[in-house]
């Protein structure tokens, strides 16, 4: 990315890895985000390699968000460099992420097509619209993502209910064999299921049913 640098974490699986998945995290906390870290420690000991990554402004400690293109770019920035590790498996390689990290990697998806070479996307709580404005979707692109997705929702997520989720994952599995929705039972946009925990790794059943999940989605 030119004169730009950003830091990225590995959370090794134990023994050889299945998979590898890249995950990052979402608009207002960096990659060190407990729900993040904990998510990341959580799939590794799922026999799943696992890196996560700031975005320019989280390395920057910066709080106005990167443009669209800069997010984009430094998705493919870190694709590339994950697969020029050694240490990282490159047979199976995933994308996703916390809410907008994920959202970013759709449309990098849509964009490459078969050329960004990635086997799925995981997307923990996808903000298909702003709260409060349900007629701003952010589905344009998604059939354009040669990939399947999985789709893990809160409940009550204000940024895309489940009853809001249901019908655009079911068009999607149409076009693109594999995807499919996850929800969580009562959860928010953290997939919090109780009030003032919002992304808190303590809600351990929360977090190992997710982490359950995406492990099968990936294979």
């Amino acid at each position: 990315m030119g004169e730009a640098r950003t830091t990225a974490l590995l959370y090794a699986a134990p023994g050889r890895a299945k998979a590898s998945i890249v995950l990052a995290h979402g608009a207002g906390a960096p990659q060190t985000h407990p729900w993040i870290a904990a998510m990341a420690r959580a799939l590794s000991q799922r026999g799943i390699d696992v890196v996560t990554f700031n975005f320019l402004y989280a390395e920057r400690r910066l709080r106005v968000i990167d443009r669209p293109p800069t997010l984009e770019a430094t998705w493919r920035a870190v694709v590339d460099a994950v697969r020029a590790r050694s240490d990282v498996a490159h047979a199976r390689l995933f994308v996703g992420g916390k809410s907008m990290g994920g959202r970013i990697a759709t449309q990098v998806a849509a964009q490459e097509g078969a050329l960004w070479r990635v086997a799925g996307v995981v997307l923990l709580g996808y903000p298909l619209h702003p709260p409060g404005k349900p007629a701003a979707l952010r589905v344009a692109h998604l059939p354009d993502v040669r990939v399947p997705m999985l789709f893990v929702q809160g409940e009550r997520d204000t940024f895309g209910t489940r009853d809001e989720m249901i019908p655009i994952v079911e068009r999607l599995r149409a076009r693109i064999p594999g995807t499919r929705l996850y929800v969580v039972e009562g959860g928010d946009h953290s997939l919090a299921r109780r009030r003032g925990r919002a992304g808190d790794p303590g809600d351990d059943a929360t977090l190992v049913a997710v982490a359950d999940e995406v492990a099968r989605f990936i294979g």
